[in-house]
């Protein structure tokens, strides 16, 4: 089978489409022939060695995919044929996955592969940082960063059906449409101007409520000023490659709060309290309340490229890999 290895830390030239052995699931396991694999910002950190406990070269890289099972293990109570979307530790960017049955969720009726492999990975990441981890109610108000993204576009789709207030940053204005369609209430081009500007401005030095940060460095410390006394900022990412850095004074005298959150550990360590929220994503899924947006689709051989296309910022939504 043809899958993409990682050779060594570096750019993007550095995944290669290789060979393999096509893998036998073993027992509690399932084989998925993959239809798409979804690409993730960690994808990126990881390839370049920035990504605290992540794989060694050479490995296949990918955390989800979705296709089809060909193959179950001794135990597992799944049939061939079955349409299903998996959260993967690895390996993912590949012709045949192996996954967990309890890591796999069923595909919804009239959802393609493509947006199915969009879903778990930026759904359930939005979902946490914003209600479990986030605390958001109703009639707050939040601000999220990188708002046209994979995590942003249903993250701003989220918080909108919850009735909160939604301010959202991206780089352009196409972006910003895009954002703007979803349900946020308040776009910003950042490289036009300056968020916290922006925010103290619409909300009268007011603030919003709650901040969800994937970008760290500068971005983080500015969120910090964008939320008032009793504030909080989530942050589940590092994609400006310089993690946030935090002045305790500044929590202290603001009442504010940083949370962490990375969907990977938690579903390690409380995986119940990550996965409470599938059946209230399923059914917004279902009603039409909420999608995922697939931005652009790439050939498996092309990943270097997709790489390398989400870092030079050009991608909106979930971009995905097709064997």
């Amino acid at each position: 089978m043809k899958a993409i290895e990682v050779r060594a830390f570096g750019t993007s030239d550095e995944l290669e489409v290789v060979e393999r052995e096509t893998p036998e699931p073993g027992e509690d396991q399932v084989r998925i022939e993959v239809e798409a694999a979804g690409i993730n910002f960690a994808d990126i950190m990881q390839r370049r060695g920035h990504y605290e406990g992540g794989p060694e070269p050479t490995y296949v890289p990918g955390m989800e995919a979705a296709g089809t099972i060909d193959a179950v293990g001794e135990g597992v109570d799944l049939d061939e044929g079955d349409r299903v979307i998996a959260m993967t530790d690895g390996g993912a960017y590949t012709e045949y996955a192996i996954a967990d049955p309890q890591s796999l969720f069923p595909i919804p009726d009239g959802m393609s592969f493509e947006e199915a492999a969009g879903f778990p990975v930026q759904f359930l990441t939005a979902h946490g940082c914003l209600f479990e981890w986030g605390g958001l109610e109703e009639d707050e108000r939040v601000l999220i960063h990188a708002a046209a993204g994979g995590v942003g576009t249903a993250a701003v789709q989220l918080a909108s059906r919850a009735g909160a207030e939604v301010f959202g940053t991206a780089s352009t204005e196409e972006k910003l449409d895009l954002a703007e369609r979803l349900g946020c209430d308040h776009p910003i081009q950042y490289t036009e101007e300056d968020f916290v500007d922006r925010v103290e401005e619409t909300t009268d030095d007011e603030g919003v409520d709650l901040v969800l940060d994937g970008v760290g460095g500068e971005t983080f410390s500015d969120s910090l000023d964008a939320v008032p006394q009793f504030g909080r900022v989530v942050a589940y990412g590092a994609a400006s490659g310089r993690p946030g850095e935090v002045d305790t004074a500044t929590l202290l005298f603001g009442n504010k709060s940083v949370i962490g959150y990375h969907l990977g550990r938690a579903m390690v360590e409380d995986p119940n309290r990550v996965l409470k929220a599938v059946p209230d994503l399923q059914e917004g899924l279902q009603a039409g309340e909420l999608g995922v947006v697939v931005g652009e689709e790439f050939a498996l051989a092309d990943a270097a490229e997709a790489h390398q296309f989400i870092e030079d910022r050009g991608s909106t939504g979930k971009v995905v890999l097709k064997p």
